[in-house]
């Protein structure tokens, strides 16, 4: 059976930050010596760009790129679209199937979100990637491959490894080099570069010319905290260019509930700048949800994480950047109040 595969678009790592050129000169290190690399960083910060251009720049740029998003496949079909199966292997498997492995041949093979990878499967990719063999599922043959790995991951692997989620040895495996990628919010100064970007690409794409944005409206996005990092920035660019309108970005820019952003007694106040009273009003809203969140789950922090949809890292980094008390404190507070309420 024939593999194919299709050349993957041409990818830029946008800003100007020490942290990205840093990461970009790394990219250039890394993608020369084939070696695996685990790409780390929360959900929309770019993993996949990153993994696109250490790809490009790397010898095997004219050969295959594969990717795999492991939690965009059911759990009982991981093994199969990563080993491929042979016909009457389950029901339904009515033609032989390559798998990703097989389509990464003498290629780079992108696991994206390995983190939610199937431990039962972690424990075969591993052995591919050893040993450079493996065997279709239902088949017998042993087959062999080259193929360069790249896995990224906004996971805390080994946090995973520690609650028995991660194999240890799988990680040691891929994380021969590590690339972190920085949150939005700890590079603010490539905000302005990434909106006027996104600006232009979609007033390009959507042959549309939306109105000049006020300079009110870029401070306040350049002072955002983008809990959705790049991802975000990009889809209210999108909706702005679409819809024309800076409400749109207003609205964007509430919570889900559709509560309106508000900071206090200070908000509203005609004496301060506005971009001092939204950036006040987001971190008071983001402070009140997660203390709200971490009180209904009792103060279990990787719970929360789960309930916010954000990584277990970006918690941390949010419990200790709004003031909120450290776990051992907050217990200890918790259990004094329902004391005093139980006397």
């Amino acid at each position: 059976m024939q593999a194919t595969y299709t050349q993957p678009r041409s990818s830029t790592l946008l800003g100007n930050s020490r942290a990205i050129r840093e990461l970009r000169q790394r990219i250039e290190q890394v993608a020369s010596a084939l070696t695996p690399v685990l790409i780390q960083g929360e959900s929309g910060t770019g993993k996949e760009v990153v993994a696109r251009l250490l790809y490009q720049s790397s010898p095997r740029s004219n050969r295959p790129f594969v990717k795999l998003c492991c939690p965009a496949v059911p759990h009982g079909l991981l093994e199969s679209e990563l080993f491929g199966h042979e016909r009457g292997a389950f029901t339904g498997a009515q033609q032989t199937r390559l798998g990703k492995l097989e389509l990464a041949n003498q290629g780079t093979l992108f696991l994206d979100e390995i983190g939610d990878l199937d431990i039962a499967v972690q424990s075969k990719l591993l052995q591919a990637l050893q040993d450079y063999t493996f065997v279709r599922l239902g088949g017998s043959e042993e087959r062999t491959v080259d193929i360069w790995p790249i896995c990224a991951t906004n996971r805390d692997l080994e946090q995973d490894i520690h609650d028995g989620n991660f194999r240890e040895d799988l990680f040691y495996r891929l994380n021969v080099v590590s690339l972190r990628i920085a949150a939005l919010r700890e590079r603010p100064e490539d905000i302005p570069v990434l909106l006027d970007h996104f600006l232009e690409r979609y007033a390009e794409e959507y042959e549309r010319t939306p109105p000049r944005m006020s300079a009110s409206m870029r401070s306040v996005l350049e002072d955002y905290h983008w809990p959705g990092n790049i991802r975000e920035l990009e889809n209210i660019v999108r909706r702005y260019v679409v819809l024309g309108s800076e409400e749109t970005i207003t609205e964007a820019l509430r919570p889900a509930n559709g509560a309106v952003l508000s900071g206090g007694s200070s908000a509203g106040d005609p004496t301060r700048p506005l971009k001092e009273q939204v950036r006040e009003a987001v971190d008071n809203l983001e402070r009140n949800i997660i203390l709200r969140c971490l009180q209904a789950n009792r103060w279990n922090r990787r719970k929360t994480a789960a309930v916010l949809e954000i990584s277990y890292r970006a918690l941390l980094y949010k419990i200790k950047d709004a003031g909120l008390p450290p776990l051992h404190a907050a217990k200890q507070k918790s259990s004094n109040s329902t004391g005093e309420s139980a006397s």
